[in-house]
């Protein structure tokens, strides 16, 4: 009996698979509402993270806790768009569709292996954990997943670009999340040194003798501008060759900026300790979109991004207390990103780049 039953829904979801293959043609209007709901489902989550980590800079870890229950529904809402879609083929590119069930599949792995973490050895406060990066990771490929769809199915025009542009700002969030171990916790260690530190009893004591470390999650002080700039050069230049269009990664960039300099009004004024927000990528992104308009080569690129990232950064370290920006890191990350950017202009000449029709 069981293997019949198997077998029927085995030959049930072929035939749904099949059918989500096919790339159903949709109008503007369908695309809209169904893209509008993605676009909620990832408010939600973006909404739900940002809070968790001032959460976690302010208390106890719980499982249940508030911001875990809003990131949760914005799981919730995507999964269910997720599934219409892979049971109805509506709405959606097969290769994009393959991506955001990946990107659920991580995330759905990683959450009960972060549970385990935390009942198996406590509180978990770095952000660089193998559980939460793989949380991290599960989204980025959700998104990127949802990005390809919306921007092989919907028409030319403002909504393409608007929701676009929001898209990839919520990826730029998603893989720049990381860094809030560094932004939140140099502000909470100089919070704690001055008699001012808006965190429980409980997190304190928790911290032990060594609270530094444990605010910063015994991070290497030269991860913050490796990362900073590394991954937001790649998304941010991403943006601009996928999506098209003048200043789009300027436009990003601010778009994160602007959403990061409210949360921080927010969350501040409920009490939550204060967070760093880094103004320096808007320089990069600059940069990027002037590249990309005068056909800058590698060398002229790199140079101008690490400077502009680290005078930018210098020039903020002046006014207002910050993560490290080592000078260490920059050789690093200039290797990265002429290696990266030789690669791009070669095959831009070649033409090589994959770079279908449907792409703006």
């Amino acid at each position: 009996m069981y293997p019949r039953i198997v077998h029927g829904a085995v030959s049930q979801w072929q035939k749904y698979a099949a059918r989500a293959q096919q790339e159903q043609q949709v109008g503007l209007r369908e695309l809209r509402i169904v893209y509008g709901i993605w676009l909620f489902a990832f408010a939600l989550k973006l909404t739900g993270s940002s809070w968790d980590v001032a959460w976690h800079f302010r208390y106890l870890r719980e499982d249940l806790a508030i911001p875990h229950v809003v990131n949760t529904i914005g799981l919730m809402v995507g999964m269910a768009v997720l599934a219409y879609q892979t049971v109805t083929g509506f709405a959606v590119d097969r290769w994009g569709l393959r991506l955001a069930q990946a990107g659920v599949a991580i995330f759905l792995v990683a959450v009960p292996l972060d549970v385990l973490n935390h009942r198996l050895f406590g509180l978990d406060l770095t952000s660089f954990s193998p559980t939460h990066i793989m949380l991290y990771l599960g989204t980025a490929i959700m998104l990127v997943g949802v990005i390809r769809s919306w921007l092989k199915l919907a028409p030319a025009g403002w909504t393409r670009r608007l929701f676009g542009l929001t898209l990839w700002g919520f990826l730029l969030e998603d893989v720049l999340f990381a860094l809030g171990q560094q932004e939140y916790g140099r502000l909470a260690i100089a919070a704690y040194d001055r008699g001012q530190s808006t965190a429980s009893p409980e997190l304190i004591a928790a911290g032990g003798a060594n609270l530094r470390a444990f605010a910063l999650g015994g991070v290497p002080v030269w991860v913050y501008p490796v990362w900073l700039i590394l991954f937001s050069v790649l998304t941010l230049a991403a943006a601009r060759q996928f999506q098209g269009g003048r200043w789009t990664a300027t436009i990003v960039a601010a778009l994160y900026l602007g959403y990061r300099y409210l949360a921080y009004l927010i969350l501040t004024s409920l009490s939550f300790p204060p967070s760093f927000i880094p103004l320096m990528l808007l320089g990069g992104a600059v940069v990027i979109d002037l590249s990309f308009d005068r056909q800058w080569g590698a060398l002229l690129t790199t140079v101008l991004l690490v400077a502009v990232y680290y005078a930018t950064a210098w020039l903020i370290g002046q006014v207002t207390l910050m993560p490290q920006f080592p000078l260490v890191a920059a050789p690093m990350v200039a290797v990265v990103l002429w290696t990266g950017w030789t690669g791009l202009r070669w095959w831009q000449r070649t033409g090589h780049l994959y770079r279908p029709a449907w792409l703006a």
